[in-house]
C-alpha cells in the first residue's frame, strides 16, 4: 500500500476443476490434480509446499518418498496440533509423519497464534468474537525454485477428489527463491521442526535464542486428551472424507 514494493512480471496461468467434480462426472484430465502433474512436471532439485491440511494419501507418500531417493529436497510446513482448527486432518496427517521423515522429508509445524488484532489484549475479554485460533491458512508450493503454485488446493484426500479447487501457477524464480529463501531462516526460528529418533520415535524442536533448541517427545501446546482424541480418530475409516 505504501507503493514500495516493485511489481514481479511473470507468466501466470489459472487452473481448475471441472465442477462437474462435484457430481462424480469429471474425467480424469478434467481435474486439478491432473493439470498440476501435465503443467509441472516432475520436480529434480526441490519442493517446497506449504499446506494448513496437509493429508498425503498412501500414493502421495510414495511419490514424496521415490523423489527424495532421486536427490529432491522437499520441505513442508502445516499447522500443529495446537494451531489446527481440524483436529481430524491433523489425525489424518499425523500418520504420514514417520515416513515422510525417514525418506529425508523436513517436516515444519507452525505454533499456535493468536489473532493479530488479540496479540496485545490483556484478557480473554478484550479479544474479538470467534475462534481464538490463526493458524496457518496459505496454500502454496514451489518447485525447483522456477514455478510457484497459489490458490485453494490442499494436498489431502477432499480437495483430489470432492471440492472444486482452482489456482495459479505463476512462471517466477524471484518468487520461487523467495518461498525457498523462508524455508532456510525464517521457517526454521519461528515453528516446531519434526525429527525421527534412532528408536523410531517422533519428536519436536524448536529454535532459541543463540543457537539453543527446545526439545519436545509429545506434539507442543497439547493436553493428553488433545492427543488421544487425535490418536482414536486416526484409527477410523475417514481418510477419504478429510
Amino acid at each position: 500500500m505504501a507503493g514500495q514494493l516493485s511489481l514481479e512480471w511473470a507468466a501466470t496461468r489459472v487452473i481448475g476443476d471441472d465442477p462437474v467434480k462435484g457430481l462424480g462426472q469429471a474425467a480424469p484430465e478434467a481435474l486439478m490434480l491432473y493439470k498440476l502433474k501435465q503443467i509441472i512436471g516432475t520436480p529434480t532439485s526441490e519442493v517446497d509446499l506449504v499446506s494448513p491440511y496437509f493429508v498425503p494419501s498412501a500414493a502421495a507418500v510414495a511419490a514424496f518418498t521415490a523423489l527424495a531417493k532421486q536427490g529432491v529436497q522437499i520441505r513442508v510446513l502445516t499447522n500443529s496440533l495446537e494451531a489446527t482448527d481440524v483436529a481430524a486432518i491433523y489425525a489424518g496427517y499425523a500418520k504420514s509423519r514417520k515416513p515422510l521423515l525417514a525418506a529425508g522429508i523436513q517436516l515444519y509445524e507452525i505454533p499456535h497464534l493468536l489473532p493479530l488484532a488479540a496479540r496485545h489484549s490483556k484478557s480473554d475479554e478484550q479479544q474479538p468474537s470467534g475462534s481464538s485460533k490463526s493458524g496457518l491458512h496459505a496454500k502454496t508450493f514451489s518447485v525447483d525454485q522456477s514455478r510457484v503454485f497459489v490458490g485453494s488446493f490442499n494436498l489431502d484426500p477432499r480437495s483430489e477428489k470432492l471440492n472444486t479447487e482452482m489456482g495459479f501457477i505463476i512462471e517466477s524464480p524471484t518468487l520461487a527463491r523467495r518461498i525457498s529463501h523462508a524455508f532456510l531462516h525464517a521457517i526454521p526460528d519461528d515453528t516446531y521442526q519434526l525429527g525421527l529418533s534412532d528408536s523410531g520415535q517422533l519428536y519436536w524442536t524448536k529454535r532459541l535464542k543463540e543457537g539453543q533448541q527446545r526439545k519436545y517427545d509429545v506434539s507442543p501446546g497439547t493436553t493428553f486428551l488433545q492427543r488421544a482424541g487425535v490418536w482414536f480418530i486416526s484409527l477410523l475409516p475417514i481418510d477419504w472424507l478429510l
